[in-house]
């Protein structure tokens, strides 16, 4: 999850959705033609065109969300779109974060995108598209604050989203037991308590962090960015070996950033940057 360039942000605080909270939200159907499972078989005998299971973690506004229960946000635009796009069907689960990387092993669930980032440790377990979106670290601290760069924050308690990059480079600039490290099953519950002063910053991916920063328009923060943090960027995750599917993705992928249909999603979503 950490997923890239602009910052619009939200933090609706009562939709503290996330990882483990995620079991709920609908299933939807998607692709070439909008088919949904378990449909008639084709006229003929023909074999049922295989509709693919895509998991994610509608918890992490804007990129996935739930809306009336139905999965929303950047990520499932652009996944939509490259099914469209290359020739496929797709049908949605709200998995939460820790049972969609389950579900790939599991074999459960074909395709998972949820802002993952593609790091090397990753890539030895699965197979990744090309990258879809950039990002970058963002820390959310007090307008008043003299912190300028993550090291400052030493000895303060730092919210992170368990799992996620975020919670990497806390650990990297901190040690891995790091005591001040608080790390929750949602982005939303991190910046919560910040807002709360439960904790002295909040750190994630910057669109997130933005996204929800701005729905508390009144309070009184600030966004840092650590000229440390690398930029990062988001892949569409499948079990490694599994070519067939990664090939289609990358295809529909290819054809949507050709067409302009990719920079479309991204501006609805952050503006024309």
């Amino acid at each position: 999850m950490s997923k890239k360039w602009w910052v619009s942000s939200v933090l609706t605080l009562g939709v503290a959705l996330m990882v483990s909270a995620c079991g709920s939200g609908g299933q939807q159907t998607s692709g070439s033609g909008g088919a949904e499972t378990g449909g008639q078989q084709p006229a003929g005998g023909a074999a049922e065109e295989k509709v693919y299971v895509v998991g994610t973690d509608a918890a992490y506004p804007p990129f996935q969300m739930l809306e009336a229960d139905k999965i929303s946000g950047h990520d499932i635009d652009v996944m939509n779109a490259i099914a469209e796009a290359g020739g496929f069907k797709i049908e949605w689960r709200n998995t939460g974060w820790d049972p969609l990387f389950d579900g790939l092993d599991r074999g459960t669930v074909d395709i998972g995108i949820s802002s993952i980032t593609i790091t090397e440790d990753r890539k030895k377990k699965y197979d990744f598209s090309e990258p879809y979106f950039e990002a970058n670290q963002l820390i959310l601290v007090k307008e008043d604050s003299t912190v300028t760069k993550l090291a400052d924050l030493e000895g303060q308690n730092i919210g992170v989203q368990g799992g996620t990059t975020g919670e990497e480079v806390v650990k990297k600039a901190f040690g891995d037991t790091y005591s001040g490290l608080k790390s929750y099953d949602d982005m939303p519950s991190a910046i919560d308590d910040f807002f709360n002063g439960r904790v002295a910053a909040a750190v994630g991916d910057n669109g997130v962090i933005a996204y929800y920063a701005n729905k508390n328009p009144n309070a009184k923060f600030k966004m840092i960015q650590d000229d440390s943090f690398e930029k990062e960027y988001y892949g569409i995750m499948v079990k490694k070996g599994n070519t067939e599917i990664m090939e289609k993705i990358n295809a529909g992928l290819k054809t949507i950033k050709e067409n302009g249909k990719l920079q479309e999603i991204y501006n609805e979503y952050f503006g024309n940057q």
